[in-house]
């Protein structure tokens, strides 16, 4: 079987790029490795970092420039001479019903993968063009499959829609419990929280600031670069020099993939202040790492709470308490670290990702 994907973002990812970025592009760039690894063939289109025509062979993956001209063209064209089973997008986009159309001439079967949990919402989905959310729910209504992050997102979707859906977990042990990071005894770590993400306004950097203010005698690390996506510039704007003025806080900006999971798996708490999400991966990442997550609301399907592999405070003073006993708990961080582990090893492996990805598709024949 041969799958496509339409993605700079996981090309970024596949060279090591410093400028690699965003929880979907990475999603796409392991599941891609992990089915090549599985036996099937997959290629990737990329805009702008090969020139058209260009081909780039990383980990199995065949990434193809599919060139800077009109979109729907070079889409046409890229179906047409790839000829896949499938097309994977990830994430709601306001062209996905003219794409989904595109495949359809081609003879190619499509997955839409719901990302933020509004994905699932089409008329509250769209960040640009919002008023052209029929196009992307009519994407929705004809794509041959759609994968989920969570319970939740499964449940949001249309009722018909939920015949031809399933829950897909992350890839985050690549190939083998080898690739997963080193887990660092807590004892051994330094008492720092790390936060990572992009600095936009469902991220709710600002509760950060508020937090870090709040608790001066802890060291903050934060990693994340401004962003204009469904955020202010000014907004950014205050929230990094808000960062900058706070004397417990080392505000790194933008970092590349593996400083991130660096500063993930160094720190004693991994902190997330989200109001919404899908399934971050950053949590995913802090688990396989052994770092405990506290997250003011985001906790998909309950997974913190049952799997008992963090907090969930839901105030921020409440937030602040945790933090301040987990600090100066590291054997009670050991045991959550552990758990964490486990969880990720047991239930997000290439070859569990894979055999779910393979069975649900096999519904559709």
């Amino acid at each position: 079987m041969k799958i496509a994907f339409l993605n700079d973002g996981a090309y970024a990812y596949a060279t090591g790029a410093n400028t690699a970025v965003g929880g979907a592009e990475r999603d796409q760039w392991l599941l891609a490795r992990a089915l090549v690894a599985a036996g099937w063939s997959a290629t990737v289109g990329v805009r702008d970092h090969l020139k058209a025509g260009e081909r780039r062979i990383i980990d199995g993956v065949e990434y193809t420039g599919i060139g800077q001209g009109q979109v729907l063209l070079a889409w046409h064209k890229f179906l047409s001479v790839e000829r896949p089973d499938w097309l994977f997008w990830e994430c709601a986009y306001h062209l996905w019903g003219v794409l989904v159309e595109i495949a359809k001439l081609s003879k190619v079967k499509t997955i839409f993968h719901a990302a933020f949990d509004t994905d699932v919402e089409p008329r509250n989905a769209l960040i640009f063009r919002s008023r052209w959310w029929p196009l992307y729910a009519w994407g929705l209504s004809r794509t041959d499959w759609i994968f989920v992050q969570h319970n939740g997102q499964l449940s949001g979707l249309k009722r018909p829609w939920q015949t031809k859906a399933s829950v897909l977990p992350k890839v985050c042990v690549p190939l083998g419990v080898g690739d997963l990071p080193a887990v660092q005894p807590h004892t051994d770590r330094e008492n720092y929280i790390a936060w990572v993400a992009m600095l936009r306004q469902h991220k709710r950097p600002d509760i950060l600031v508020d937090i870090a203010r709040r608790m001066p005698q802890e060291r903050f690390v934060v990693c994340g670069g401004p962003t204009t996506h469904g955020t202010s510039a000014e907004f950014s704007e205050r929230v990094v020099n808000a960062l900058r003025a706070l004397p417990n806080v080392e505000y790194r900006g933008q970092v590349g993939p593996d400083e991130a999971m660096a500063v993930i798996a160094g720190a004693a708490v991994f902190l997330s202040t989200s109001d919404g999400e899908g399934f971050p991966n950053t949590f995913t990442q802090a688990w396989s790492a052994g770092t405990p997550v506290v997250s003011l609301k985001v906790d998909p399907d309950g997974i913190i709470r049952r799997r008992e592999v963090g907090e969930v405070p839901g105030s921020i003073d409440h937030t602040i308490e945790i933090i301040a006993n987990l600090i100066h708990s590291p054997q009670r961080r050991d045991e959550i670290g552990n758990r964490a582990r486990r969880f990720i090893v047991d239930n997000y492996s290439a070859a569990t990702v894979v055999r779910l990805f393979e069975q649900a598709l096999n519904n559709t024949y």
